[in-house]
């Protein structure tokens, strides 16, 4: 796959300083690129190194001219160079219509231009959309809706009743409406309350590998816009995590919560059950977060989250520590001799 400097621009709708004629065979980076490879200076070290690099041409910011190579200037690098990716790297898929050890239900609609892979097992009255992709062994359940262009990746499951929206990508082994954890104890065991809603995942959403997202016990457990989760992610029932947040590997979000618009959940984080975190807010690495948090906070703590500022102040204290308490406790008997002496003198 080959392509030249003056396609690469108009695609990334950049500017060329160089040869438009430049043939470009790959992408690398800028440590390990190669003649016919483009590469990425975004900022800082990377511009400092542009020189230094092998590669027939650069992505740069807009500005950027202090280099002896070809270079694309463009408004955002890094998006550019996730397209240029995606150009030299295109994903594969199933080959379009139904493997014939696909086994698909009564009733269901299937979208244009489909790929169902060998092993996927599709329920009753499901809907496909336009382009899906679904690769080997994924389950859908009866009743399922899902929309255009979405892709599902082997031994992912989306069971019975689940709505998925268009551009959804869901990586291998997640599971899409798995049962709530709802019980309730009476005479010494726990009763099994039915699970009896959804998952509702809206357009746009990529769902990282191996993720639990619980059905509402009723209503729906709600994904919307733009979410993005990694891997190793457990959604509770009835959550609902608002447009385009961010929540990062192995964090646990409790049952009931409602997590705001462009959120940011960093790794082993974990939230409450029956909160509010507002628009904006920013969870650190390890966070335990057992109260509702306002807008655009930043909190964090490995024990209790707490204002971030007073964590930073915490943190510069906690080394001293034990000198503290030593010099705590000198300082007591020497107010308790005081004392003593006073009353003596009394």
């Amino acid at each position: 796959m080959s392509i030249n400097l003056g396609q690469i621009a108009a695609l990334l709708k950049g500017e060329i300083i160089g040869d438009p004629q430049c043939t470009i065979t790959g992408i690398a980076p800028i440590e390990q690129a190669l003649e016919g490879q483009i590469t990425l200076a975004e900022k800082g070290s990377g511009l400092k190194r542009i020189n230094m690099t092998q590669a027939s041409a650069v992505i740069v910011p807009q500005g950027f001219t202090d280099s002896q190579h070809n270079l694309i200037q463009v408004a955002n690098p890094r998006v550019a160079f996730a397209m240029m990716l995606d150009h030299f790297n295109p994903a594969t898929a199933p080959a379009k219509g139904r493997h014939p050890a696909a086994v698909i239900g009564k009733d269901c609609i299937l979208g244009q231009d489909i790929a169902v892979a060998a092993g996927v097992i599709i329920g009753d009255r499901v809907s496909l959309g336009d382009r899906v992709i679904l690769h080997p062994n994924v389950v859908i359940g009866d009743n399922v809706t899902i929309g255009d262009d979405t892709i599902v990746y082997p031994n992912a499951s989306i069971l019975e009743r689940c709505v998925v929206g268009h551009r959804v990508i869901i990586n291998a082994g997640s599971v899409i409406g798995s049962d709530g954890f709802g019980f309730v104890f009476n005479q010494g065991c726990h009763y099994k309350i039915p699970q009896i809603g959804i998952v509702q995942i809206d357009d746009d959403v990529e769902i990282g590998a191996n993720n639990t997202i619980d059905r509402a016990t009723i209503g729906k457990t709600w994904i919307k816009t733009g979410v993005k989760l990694d891997n190793q992610v457990h959604i509770a029932h009835n959550v609902v995590i608002g447009e385009h947040a961010i929540i990062v590997g192995q964090v646990g979000i409790a049952g009931s919560t409602t997590i705001g618009r462009h959120v940011i959940i960093a790794g082993q984080a974990g939230v409450g059950g029956h909160l509010t975190i507002g628009n904006e807010v920013t969870i650190g690495p390890q966070a335990a977060v057992a109260q509702s948090v306002p807008d655009k906070q930043i909190v964090s703590g490995t024990t209790l989250a707490m204002p971030h500022g007073l964590w930073l102040r915490l943190q510069k204290v906690l080394p001293d520590l034990p000198n503290l308490s030593k010099k705590l406790n000198r300082l007591e008997k020497q107010v308790s001799r005081l004392i003593i002496n006073k009353s003596h003198e009394s």
